[in-house]
């Protein structure tokens, strides 16, 4: 009779022997679905935030390649020249308003630079001067103009500032 106790009694080990390891590797299993659902949620927000980003910025490079073309427009509009009639002048000064409100429409905007305090983060100073009554840091002329989109820079303002 005492072997059968002893039988059951080792019968007994080995089940609880077995639940146990099955215990663990339950956890084990439950620990590795939790990283790998962490990971996936993780590379999900990454993506949503890229995504979300080159919507907000998927104008930049065209945006860049029209600044200079801006430039000239501001260049003709600005001639004097004779032979100009104002007609063409104007024909040119309609073009420009069009490209300016739809660059607007995107987030593109000029960067206030004339008057204003030197910013280092949206102008590039070219060329400082003392001048009589205007205070040391303001920006006194404006050589090329800067335009930023949304909150990004794309080109810096070239500046003169006061010192």
């Amino acid at each position: 009779m005492e072997e059968v106790v002893n039988e059951e009694k080792e019968i007994d080990l080995k089940e609880d022997d077995e639940i146990s390891k099955l215990k663990a590797e339950n956890e084990k299993l439950k620990n590795s679905y939790a990283m790998a659902y962490a990971d996936t949620e993780n590379i999900r927000k990454r993506l949503n935030a890229e995504a979300e980003t080159l919507r907000k910025y998927r104008i930049q490079s065209f945006a860049l390649d029209i600044l200079p073309i801006i430039d000239n427009l501001e260049r003709a509009i600005a001639n004097e020249a004779e032979g100009v009639s104002e007609s063409y002048r104007s024909g040119i000064k309609m073009i420009y308003d069009q490209l300016i409100t739809s660059l607007n429409k995107e987030g593109v905007a000029e960067v206030e630079a004339l008057n204003k305090e030197f910013d280092p983060a949206f102008m590039q100073s070219i060329m400082a001067e003392k001048i009589e009554g205007v205070e040391k840091g303001i920006v006194v002329e404006v050589y090329q103009k800067g335009y930023k989109l949304k909150d990004r820079i794309l080109r810096a303002a070239m500046v003169k500032v006061a010192e």
